[in-house]
């Protein structure tokens, strides 16, 4: 048995490619949009600050607090980079430390939280960079723990540059 393809049979696929690719490049219809306030923090990444809000958490205690959505189901992500974040002394002017920011293979707006602590009789110093903190893990002058908390934080400044506008 034998296939016989026509122009027509050509026209009618390439008809239909057309449209599925067009398709797969329009902009989403999202309807009309507001501008709302949400609260914007600061966290540091490689030595400079970048900006970032908080939507969702996987722990409900952070999501009351912080006045955002509890999503338990959060805590089950994969490959979140990790947010530090100080617990218990800290320099002067300490903020959140991100392990990857957007232009990164690693980013993605999911953060598993990791508390970091001094160890006793260190003097803590100021974290501005994800590797520091590693640096200073591995060398015994502060601990690293995870609370299995994910954070959906995107990321909406790089520096003084937005992401997001």
């Amino acid at each position: 048995m034998s296939t016989r393809i026509t122009a027509g049979t050509v026209l009618v696929a390439a008809a239909v490619f057309a449209g599925t690719a067009a398709a797969a490049s329009a902009p989403l219809a999202l309807g009309p949009s507001t501008h709302e306030q949400l609260a914007r923090y600061q966290g540091y990444y490689d030595g400079h600050k970048d900006g970032y809000v908080i939507t969702d958490v996987s722990s409900k205690q952070q999501a009351q607090a912080w006045h955002v959505n509890y999503a338990p189901v959060l805590k089950g992500a994969k490959a979140a980079p990790p947010q530090y974040f100080v617990s218990g002394p800290a320099a002067a002017g300490q903020l959140a430390v991100f392990g990857s920011e957007p232009g990164e293979a690693s980013y993605n707006p999911l953060w598993d939280e990791l508390l970091v602590t001094w160890k006793a009789g260190v003097k803590p110093v100021l974290l501005v960079k994800d590797d520091q903190i590693k640096g200073l893990a591995k060398a015994g002058k502060l601990k690293i723990s995870d609370p299995h908390i994910v954070l959906n934080a995107p990321i909406t400044s790089v520096g003084s540059k937005p992401t997001v506008t």
